[in-house]
């Protein structure tokens, strides 16, 4: 049975990708190749890897480059990247050049020749350490709101918040790059509210979802919010008790609080 987890291999090596890619798929795990850096940064958005496997490349100087590219890349930054070196030998004409290997950044790295059997614990550990985080973006038009949030958010150990949002626009702009796993969203907030925000989200970023911050706790903001996708929604004088709660519910695909769900259904 197929997994959710897609892992790109970008590598010259045919022989080597097509071993690579039956190993993995043997294992459930989906697995997208590419040849070189342009392909790459044409087709990755696309793609949608969980982690990506950087082998070797011809010329030389090419892997460094995507490598430098994929770590400054808001979107792709934080994606687990495990670099194959080429062997010993060809470090000049497919591998990393020695002040470029002095600039690198990864989870994880071996050198050719090695067995892609020997691979799959890697990739298993670096995917388990990726998705055990939540992936959290902050959208609320107070300054004092955003860091108090922030500030309950970095002590836990599971969450990771990669961005802040100042109004609706700025929150769907911000899903759009970051890619969250979860969007904390405020409903009054300039330029574009919460709700509109919440459901350019849901339809474009399917894979992000949305929990309703809010000091407008009536049942019929929360009937209007769950129309317009959100998972769940916390009245502000409740988020110090219920905010991460909520956070890993929503995240896990379920409604928070339970009465969330019931309530907007009770009006169909």
């Amino acid at each position: 049975m197929a997994t959710n987890h897609k892992i790109l291999i970008i590598d010259d090596d045919p022989g080597f990708v097509e071993a690579f890619r039956r190993t993995l798929e043997a294992r459930a795990y989906q697995v997208v190749s590419a040849s070189g850096e342009a392909q790459v940064r044409k087709e990755i958005a696309d793609i949608q890897p969980k982690i990506v496997v950087l082998g070797t490349l011809f010329p030389a100087g090419q892997a460094f480059s995507l490598q430098q590219w994929l770590k400054q890349h808001p979107r792709y930054k934080d994606l687990p990247l495990l670099v194959i070196g080429a062997p010993e030998g060809e470090e000049s004409t497919r591998g990393w050049r020695r002040y470029e290997g002095m600039q690198l950044v990864a989870d994880d790295y071996v050198n050719k020749p090695i067995e892609p059997a020997m691979l799959v614990p890697r990739i298993q550990g670096l995917l388990a350490r990726a998705v055990s985080r939540i992936r959290v973006l902050v959208a609320d038009d107070h300054t004092m709101i955003r860091d108090g949030i922030c500030a309950v958010l970095s002590i836990q150990k599971d969450v990771d918040v990669v961005g802040e949002a100042v109004n609706g626009q700025d929150a769907f702009d911000k899903a759009l790059r970051l890619l969250p796993n979860v969007v904390l969203m405020d409903i009054v907030m300039p330029i574009m509210n919460g709700l509109e925000a919440t459901r350019r989200i849901a339809r474009e970023c399917p894979q992000t979802k949305v929990l309703i911050l809010t000091q407008y706790d009536e049942e019929e903001n929360m009937l209007v919010a769950k129309q317009a996708g959100a998972k769940g929604f916390i009245p502000k004088r409740a988020a110090s008790s219920d905010l991460v709660t909520g956070i890993k519910f929503v995240f896990a695909g379920n409604y928070f609080p339970q009465s969330f769900a019931s309530v907007t259904a009770n009006q169909h």
